[in-house]
């Protein structure tokens, strides 16, 4: 199994979280998203642990939002004491009624409305994340209005492509995020910043990209920012206090996909951020790093219900289940990779090649092509996807007007519905 918390049991059934997803299935309906929470716990204190080892105790990771949004998943992140990023006011107002305290967010995005940039300070955003000079015009405004000071960063583009998902590398020169160096904005815009005295700028932030396994992007782009730090250094004698390496260290979807050891990943960053504040003649900033889908994703599962198998001799075969694109867009997105199984029927062999399709009125409604299953598989059947934690229920969709799936937290073999089913008069309730 690619996790330890897929298992099967005795009888043939597959289990997550130590529990039977058949009887998940009947008790809730399908299409079902389930998470296990002790996975996502254990994942955090990973995380905090050889952050403290490696980066000392003023460095820390957040939770990139984006990845997951829902109130469990705010209750379970101050818990921990994990600070989070956060891309929009909804994503904010949804930890805020978690009770999550919002000085340990970060407000991110490339294009922050005034009502947004308003609407955080009015809640102590922590610290904004400034894509560009009119963001941080209207910031100095907004905290100048409040009387405030108001720490900021600024979001940098090292110039590094990290051969990943071309829809997913956002460190390259061209991009839509950040200001590049190359160019000589990131410049421009930190000694903009500099002088406007309602803004304290702390730092500096950069994204390359996302599912990342051996590739030394994050040594690269930390011997990068580090340099432009210390051009900054000797320009405006700026001391920058934090630097934020972004998210995107690689999951494991299928058997293809390499393990990563993560104790080993962030001592290498480490090593690299200590070589280059030596080469450069800079002190450590405080690091700070975005993990989002290796928080969640392998803590997260997909259950559907089997409803029509079409076997097209010589052709292809087909796997249709209740749910599809409009709960998983990854692959029709992404090409995303996906490993799935017909849960009821674990010890039968898997002898057929199929297409595992959804139900949308779309011929892209593909969940994942060519994988293997049971030839007996038929109506009624559960497929299970697997490593679904991330960016499934937060890029759901009502296309088709469907409802978008329920959330069941597992955690020690018991379940918790977390978020209801959308239902058919939810769909319509914004309707005049």
């Amino acid at each position: 199994m690619i996790c330890e918390n897929i298992s099967i049991s005795k009888d043939g059934i597959l289990e997550f979280a130590g529990v039977e997803v058949t009887q998940l299935a009947e008790k809730y309906g399908t299409p079902l998203y389930l998470l296990d929470e002790e996975r996502i716990r254990n994942n955090c204190r990973i995380y905090k642990e050889v952050f403290k080892k490696y980066f000392g105790e003023d460095s820390y990771p957040l939770f990139a939002s984006k990845a997951l949004s829902f109130k469990g998943i705010y209750r379970i992140m101050e818990e921990e004491g994990m600070g989070i990023d956060v891309v929009s006011i909804g994503e904010m107002y949804t930890a805020l009624k978690a009770g999550y305290d919002l000085s340990k967010a970060y407000f991110h995005s490339n294009n922050k409305t005034d009502d947004d940039i308003a609407y955080a300070m009015d809640n102590k955003i922590g610290c904004f994340v400034a894509d560009n000079v009119e963001e941080i015009k209207v910031i100095e405004r907004e905290a100048e209005k409040r009387g405030i000071i108001q720490k900021v960063m600024l979001r940098i583009t090292p110039g590094i492509d990290p051969h990943t998902y071309k829809e997913v590398a956002t460190g390259k020169v061209d991009s839509k995020f950040g200001s590049a160096i190359e160019t000589n904005q990131a410049h421009e815009i930190t000694h903009y910043t500099i002088k406007q005295p309602h803004c304290d700028l702390i730092g500096f932030h950069c994204h390359v990209g996302s599912q990342v396994f051996g590739e030394n992007i994050f040594e690269r782009a930390a011997f990068r920012m580090i340099d432009f730090i210390a051009e900054l250094k000797r320009e405006l004698n700026f001391d920058c206090k934090v630097l934020d390496l972004g998210g995107g260290f690689g999951v494991k979807y299928t058997e293809d996909d390499p393990d990563m050891n993560l104790d080993e990943k962030i001592a290498d960053v480490a090593e690299a951020c200590q070589k280059a504040c030596k080469r450069y003649n800079v002190k450590m900033p405080a690091i700070h790093m975005e993990p989002g889908r290796s928080l969640v994703a392998d803590a997260g599962m997909t259950l559907y219900t089997v409803g029509t198998v079409k076997q097209i001799p010589g052709f292809k075969n087909y796997v249709s289940v209740d749910g599809g694109m409009a709960d998983n867009p990854r692959y029709a997105f992404y090409r995303s990779a996906y490993t799935c199984y017909i849960a009821n029927k674990m010890f039968e062999e898997a002898d057929m090649k199929a297409d595992l399709v959804g139900r949308c009125c779309e011929s892209g409604d593909i969940i994942q092509p060519d994988i293997m299953v049971p030839s007996s598989v038929g109506r009624y059947d559960i497929a299970a996807v697997c490593t679904t934690g991330a960016y499934n229920y937060s890029m759901a969709s009502n296309y088709n007007k469907l409802g978008i799936p329920p959330i069941v937290m597992l955690n020690r073999g018991k379940d918790k519905l977390a978020v209801r089913r959308e239902s058919l008069e939810d769909l319509i309730s914004r309707d005049i």
